[in-house]
């Protein structure tokens, strides 16, 4: 089964080559769609030496639109039958697709997520942990199911769910609204593995802040009663 990764991109030149790179060595069929999402610094110029290269095909924003913009546009690029989506950064360890997707591969899953707290992470920051756990209490609680970690980036999807799931968050609340329009789906079967986690502290370049766990709230339950 062929493989498409999804990397959104914003201001990561100094690491996006580097996960590219080691998307290009995985021992799978496999596409690579990286989706520049309006950067200001030096990453589309790293990004443009690597469109066309075994396998790599790069899109641009013309202006910064959001994280959940950006996987919109690279999912409409995937011809994978699997789609799984990368960070830019390095928080995260693609060489652990191929166990990722094995429940999709064997055919008894429809979406893996990767749990960061049942593999090998990174000690959290006390707000950061109780943040997750919080949303993902919520999820659970809302959607009737026993996630461990709801906001985690490795998702993986066969194409045709993800690419049939109507997806109109823009930025970090892609993570409730796919989590949200997948579990209301009760046929799909929905399974987490252990995945590594190296977490980036602020000063060394995290975006996302507790703010961001607002609009994640809000869409947590404004997806359960509405499309």
């Amino acid at each position: 089964m062929k493989l498409s990764i999804v990397i959104p991109v914003y201001n990561e030149e100094a690491t996006v080559k580097e996960i590219i790179d080691r998307c290009r060595a995985l021992p799978l069929d496999k596409e690579v769609v990286v989706v520049d999402d309006g950067s200001s610094d030096g990453t589309a110029n790293v990004l443009a030496k690597e469109d066309g290269v075994d396998g790599v095909a790069v899109r641009y924003h013309e202006k910064n639109r959001g994280k959940g913009a950006a996987i919109r546009t690279g999912i409409e690029e995937c011809t994978g039958d699997i789609v799984v989506i990368q960070d830019a950064d390095l928080e995260y360890v693609p060489e652990e697709f191929p166990d990722l997707i094995q429940p999709i591969v064997d055919g008894y899953a429809d979406v893996v997520y990767g749990s960061r707290f049942l593999g090998t992470h990174r000690v959290f920051k006390v707000l950061h942990y109780f943040g997750n756990k919080f949303l993902t209490l919520i999820t659970n609680i809302l959607y009737d199911t026993m996630l461990t970690d709801m906001e985690t980036c490795y998702k993986a999807f066969r194409a045709e769910v993800i690419k049939n799931v109507r997806i109109k968050s823009d930025r970090f609340n892609f993570e409730p609204e796919i989590t949200a329009k997948v579990f209301k789906q009760k046929k799909l079967r929905v399974y987490e593995m252990p995945i590594s986690y190296h977490g980036r502290d602020y000063d060394e370049g995290k975006k996302i802040t507790w703010l961001d766990g607002i609009p994640a709230l809000w869409a947590l339950i404004k997806y359960r009663f509405t499309d």
